[in-house]
Order: structure tokens, then sequence, then C-alpha cells
């Protein structure tokens, strides 16, 4: 039986990935309470994405899991490139971007914006993650 908390999704090796990937995001954290907040997490998933379609192989297969916590909710990004992302193991004092350029933010966001946030080898290559905690309920 699959796990009612988790969510995967092969996504394409194309711009259309991240529309994709946002829109599986925000359904899985509208069906759970409590949530994590939703604006936040497709917003890191979309850099996420985006990130795998412009630095992995074309046609190299990216899948996108989203698993539910108690505690709130962990995305990753699955792409076949074994390489960890070096903003992502580059520490914030150490890279500043150029606020005028079109790259170079996002796995700074990521830092920022996440409770957590890692890579991990995956048997084809990498997992990029972020984890965010729920968000208080609502009154």
């Amino acid at each position: 039986m699959p796990d009612a908390s988790a969510w995967r999704l092969a996504l394409p090796h194309t711009a259309a990935a991240v529309p994709m990937a946002r829109a599986l995001v925000r359904t899985a954290l509208t069906e759970t309470e409590p949530s994590a907040d939703r604006d936040t997490a497709e917003l890191l998933t979309a850099e996420l994405v985006a990130n795998a379609v412009e630095h992995t192989t074309a046609g190299a297969p990216i899948e996108l899991v989203v698993e539910m916590l108690a505690d709130g909710c962990q995305v990753e990004v699955h792409d076949g490139d074994p390489r960890p992302p070096q903003d992502l193991v580059t520490r914030p004092h150490e890279a500043h971007p150029d606020p005028w350029q079109e790259h170079g933010r996002g796995l700074l966001l990521l830092r920022a914006l996440s409770s957590a946030c890692g890579h991990r080898p995956t048997e084809h290559g990498k997992a990029v993650w972020f984890t965010l905690p729920a968000c208080a309920p609502s009154t």
C-alpha cells in the first residue's frame, strides 16, 4: 500500500518541470493539516527543480518527493548528477552573489528560509532537500 504521507512525481527535463513541481507541493500542503508555509515551499521547490534542469544532462530523470512529517514537510529533488550543489555547501559569509545577476541566489534562499537543508547521494545521483516546520493553525 502506498504511503499517503509521501508524494512522488517524475518531472520532465524542461522548464515545464518548475510549474508542475510547484503544483504538486501546493496540492500536497493543501491536503494536510497542520501544513508548512505553501508559498515558501513552492518557492524553494522551484529553485531546486530549476537548478536540476539547468545543471544536469538533458534528458536525465528528475524526481520530486514531498514527504509530510508530523512537524512539517520535507521536499527532495532527485537528479542524475552525483556532484553536490556548490552554493549549498558554501557558507553564507563566503558567498555574496551580485544582486544584479540572474543566478546565484536560489540556494542562499534555501539556506535562509528552510529549517534545514542539504544533499545526499542516491543510487542514481543525488537528492537535494529542505524541510519546513508546520505553521500554527489559523483560528
